[in-house]
């Protein structure tokens, strides 16, 4: 397809949004109609994102009950959700009840929670709302694109950052068979996972040269990577997550640990991600250990392996707004309209951020 597919972001004038709005400036297929916010309705994009300034000269925000406007009646759309977790699937609802009444073709990924979760009653427990749009989970799809190799449904939930650098670590593991389907997983986040809205965890005073543990063994995205993995090798893994507040902006790293059944080589280890992951753009089993700064800004996720003989190690980097949110969109969107999977995303991290 080379046409020029008509691109709507909604909950464009957040850390994720901003990503999309910057990853759509050099897609060769996508183009921006509509970038979506209440609070920044009527300003220019560049004046919230400075730096997307020249890309997007004399574009302004709308306001939701705009977006539609400029979409041709029976025409193709790409829309993108941005939205807040638990408000995101009935903004998404009522747009795609929109695009039907036009007619209008839509592929809808969403980077909130909202459609992470097959079952109604599993999301309900573990974010304590009710869900917005629950008419809509049989039409959306949740994993990242490196496990699901055909994908039947029209829309899709993309996984949390935390969640996918896990899930990307732990599924081949657990599909090798070599260890039990039980992981124990550390991982660190920068301050950009918290999102766009000031918190006192992420206050620079508080988060700069600071580093520190929250919600141990009790975070959302442990229920989230289990299902993932699951979904993925086929067996029931149990996960447990402690995630880290880092002293910087953006990226992720993970380590893994697990026990072999028996005595395991890092050749053997190694193979195993090689083998899963040889047909991944995206996806670079690492020598060493795998660093933030070689991806930050890339849609690229870098693995490693470690092992005693007993204990396995697995480590994994991504950056959050990219692999974890607003690349991994972008991706799965290339998917879902038949594009090169790399389309607006082969380019390198910047490196010394």
């Amino acid at each position: 397809m080379s046409a020029s597919i008509p691109t709507v972001i909604i909950g464009a004038s957040g850390y994720v949004g901003g990503e999309l709005l910057r990853l759509l400036a050099g897609h060769p297929n996508f183009a921006l109609k509509a970038a979506v916010s209440d609070s920044a309705a009527g300003k220019p994009i560049g004046a919230v994102f400075g730096h997307l300034d020249t890309a997007f000269s004399g574009q302004t925000f709308v306001a939701h009950d705009e977006w539609l406007e400029p979409i041709e009646s029976n025409s193709d759309l790409a829309l993108f959700s941005a939205a807040p977790h638990g408000a995101s699937a009935a903004v998404i609802a009522n747009a795609i009840d929109a695009c039907e009444k036009r007619g209008v073709n839509v592929h809808v990924v969403d980077s909130s929670a909202d459609f992470r979760f097959a079952e109604q009653d599993q999301w309900e427990t573990i974010y304590k709302a009710e869900h917005g749009a629950p008419q809509l989970l049989d039409h959306f799809v949740c994993a990242v694109p490196e496990h699901l190799g055909e994908c039947d449904v029209a829309h899709v939930g993309h996984p949390g950052c935390f969640a996918t650098a896990s899930t990307l670590a732990t599924v081949p593991l657990i599909k090798s068979g070599l260890t039990n389907a039980e992981v124990f997983i550390s991982g660190v986040t920068g301050s950009t996972g918290s999102g766009k809205m000031p918190q006192a965890g992420t206050h620079h005073p508080e988060r700069n040269s600071n580093f520190y543990a929250y919600k141990p063994l009790a975070h959302r995205h442990a229920p989230e990577v289990a299902a993932l993995a699951e979904a993925a090798s086929g067996r029931a893994t149990t996960v447990h997550f402690v995630p880290h507040s880092g002293p910087f902006a953006r990226g992720i790293h993970v380590t893994l640990q697990a026990k072999a059944k028996s005595t395991v080589s890092e050749a053997e280890l190694r193979q195993v991600y090689e083998d899963a992951y040889a047909d991944a753009p995206f996806v670079q089993v690492v020598a060493g250990t795998p660093r933030i700064k070689n991806v930050v800004a890339s849609n690229q996720c870098h693995i490693s392996v470690a092992t005693d003989g007993d204990t396995i190690v697995v480590m994994a980097a991504i950056d959050n707004l990219v692999k974890g949110a607003a690349g991994g969109a972008m991706q799965w969107m290339n998917r879902l309209w038949s594009l090169p999977e790399t389309a607006g995303l082969d380019m390198p991290a910047p490196g010394w951020t």
